[in-house]
């Protein structure tokens, strides 16, 4: 064979090796590079310090991204809202300070008297309601920041007009960004500790949360060529799309955007309209997927995942509750669709049969959302959200954050990353393939892939990433053209916490569109401790609870250190879009309640809250879409 007639076999082959991975890929395998072995990491990408103003106006005034850093590298820190000692029992591997865009930095230069910003109308102001710093002087002001933001008057004649050119417009928040990104950039430590430059995009129109956390794994060369988007520049979604696309043009920034706390969004963060009320398009789909493939679906304000009112059938539904939305009048308002992380899978699924994208494709993290500096966030050693709910003494009062209580608050999340390696590219793709899981705390470590062709006994292979991999497709991944006779299918492996409860179960979560296009969902028990037996409705008795209410100790008597299981969808219909997610249960533990009402020598009914709780992890989904799948005909 010549020379010209290698090159062009070659070329042939090439062509052929192309169409066979992409089939297998459609079939539900992976391409060869996705086997290289993926690490478990552990993180929180939300964290506050006083560069945010509501941070250093609840009184907690020296939070540094430094003292945040330390403390998630293991080291002890002092913490900025109790004055004691803290450590983590186990280091995380990445962090994101996300300081509130808005105003950022600005309270705290007031106050360490930068004349360009204390000599100003509001600096004048804030100096004189709080002259000693004092927590409530200090909320005070915060107090007069909310009645501004929803168009109310104040006594002090402070306006909105006069926040933004005192505290916000031009340059005023360059050296606070700056010196944000030259911390991120200080402790990067590529293979041992990721850190990546963020901010949060904060908009609250009527108390309803439409907060994104955003951050970039670029470094300071690029993050300072721009100042973080602000909803004083506008505090619709698509504006922050928008902006989002132009600075990552002009910048070459890479970015994702994570909404959170859509459990108090008062229906608007999975909408089935534009905010302007036009129709969701393909247009908008691309878009939102683009900058939004996570949502953060557990944290301190509560927990997204679903409602009792929306899953009247799911028994574990009524978990962390939270209904406070963001309004100094303490308003509560009833869950809708528009809220949670189910019914928005479940949206997303009917919006993709009618236009043919899916706005709603977004995979699932944890985060705590701490406004101490610090991510504590164990029941036996919670810090609170803030300085005001940081001591289990001040739990019985309002946090300032609506109408709740610290014991409002729920000890919550992390993020779970599979990712190559511990660096910012790393997990940065990771995020963008939806390779990630959240949990409410517990180290829960969780594997889930779904395919088409796994042997009941690939669950307790040894290589079981591997034949993940090989013959599927990772939590977060599409599938699609089911093989003649072969039912979806989840190969699915969860480990306990080493320093956690036990496990109780691990379930799957489906959301399908039956044959008339309604939506629906259904839960499915599929791998449990204990000698239990699934009754004829598919039910699975309670695992029992060690829990001492006296002492608030509990044992691991019960449960398993590890579940696993091939679990086959026995309802599955190759014509049905679907997605399954995986929800795994740790035995029921001493929520931070009861420890706080043991040390308090009260009853735990004065808390408000239960005694007990049942730790979870959630996978990020695996989509099923038909292979030949058309838009609904209306």
């Amino acid at each position: 064979m010549t020379n010209g007639g290698a090159e062009k076999f070659s070329k042939v082959l090439k062509k052929i090796a192309c169409i066979a991975i992409a089939a297998f890929a459609a079939a539900g395998g992976a391409h060869s590079e996705d086997i290289e072995p993926r690490n478990l990491y552990w993180g929180d990408t939300h964290i506050h310090t006083s560069n945010s103003f509501d941070v250093y106006l609840f009184g907690t005034v020296s939070a540094t991204p430094e003292t945040a850093y330390r403390f998630a590298k293991g080291l002890p820190v002092i913490n900025p809202a109790t004055g004691a000692t803290w450590r983590l029992n186990a280091p995380l591997d990445f962090l994101v300070v996300s300081d509130h865009a808005e105003l950022l930095g600005s309270v705290r230069r007031v106050f360490e008297g930068d004349p360009a910003l204390a000599d100003t109308k509001t600096g004048r102001f804030m100096r004189d309601v709080a002259p000693d710093k004092s927590t409530d002087q200090l909320q005070g002001i915060l107090q007069t920041f909310f009645t501004i933001g929803v168009g109310r008057e104040n006594k002090y004649g402070i306006t909105g007009q006069d926040l933004l050119a005192d505290l916000e417009q031009g340059d005023i928040r360059r050296g606070a960004w700056e010196s944000i990104v030259d911390a991120a950039d200080q402790f990067n430590d590529p293979g041992v500790f990721t850190t990546f430059v963020g901010w949060e995009w904060s908009p609250g129109t009527a108390g309803a949360n439409l907060h994104r956390v955003i951050f970039t794994p670029q470094g300071g060369d690029i993050a300072k060529s721009f100042l973080p988007f602000s909803l004083f520049q506008s505090d619709e979604p698509e504006d922050l799309w928008d902006w989002l696309d132009e600075t990552s043009a002009s910048t070459g920034a890479q970015f994702v955007a994570i909404p959170h706390n859509s459990n108090i969004s008062s229906g608007r963060m999975f909408p089935l309209v534009t905010q302007t009320g036009e129709p969701i398009d393909d247009k908008y789909a691309a878009i939102r997927t683009r900058w939004e493939p996570v949502v953060e679906v557990t944290q301190v304000k509560g927990d997204s995942e679903t409602h009792p009112l929306l899953s009247p059938t799911d028994e574990f539904a009524a978990y962390e509750i939270y209904d406070f939305i963001i309004d100094p009048l303490g308003i509560r308002r009833d869950p809708t669709e528009g809220d949670y992380i189910r019914s928005a899978l479940k949206r997303g699924l009917e919006i993709e049969n009618k236009i043919g994208a899916n706005p709603y494709k977004f995979g699932l993290i944890g985060s705590s959302d701490s406004h101490t500096g610090i991510s504590a966030i164990k029941e036996d050693s919670f810090s609170g959200k803030g300085r005001q709910d940081s001591k289990p003494e001040l739990r019985a009062n309002r946090t300032g954050i609506g109408a709740s209580r610290g014991w409002d608050m729920g000890a919550a999340g992390l993020a779970a990353v599979w990712a190559s390696e511990n660096t910012r590219e790393g997990i940065f793709e990771a995020f963008q393939r939806r390779e990630v899981y959240a949990t409410t705390g517990s180290r829960i470590t969780l594997r889930v892939f779904g395919g088409f062709d796994f042997k009941r006994s690939a669950a307790r292979k040894r290589n079981l990433e591997e034949i993940g991999y090989r013959k599927g497709v990772p939590m977060g991944g599409d599938l699609s053209h089911a093989p003649n006779g072969k039912p979806f299918q989840l190969l699915i492996h969860a480990t306990k916490d080493p320093f956690g409860a036990h496990l109780d179960r691990i379930q799957v979560v489906k959301g399908w569109l039956d044959e008339n296009g309604d939506v629906q969902e259904m839960i499915f028990n599929v791998a449990w401790s204990e000698d239990r037996q699934i009754d004829s409705n598919g039910d699975l008795s309670p695992v029992g609870n060690t829990v001492n209410l006296e002492t608030a100790a509990y044992s691991n008597d019960i449960g398993a250190t590890e579940l696993s299981a091939v679990w086959t969808d026995e309802t599955f219909d190759p014509n049905q879009r679907a997605f399954y997610y995986v929800r795994v249960l740790e035995i029921p533990t001493p929520r931070y309640s009861l420890i706080d009402a043991v040390a308090l020598d009260i009853d735990v009914d004065e808390t408000g809250r239960p005694a007990t709780i049942q730790e979870r992890a959630y996978s990020s989904p695996i989509w099923y879409t038909p292979h030949n799948a058309n838009r609904s005909s209306d």
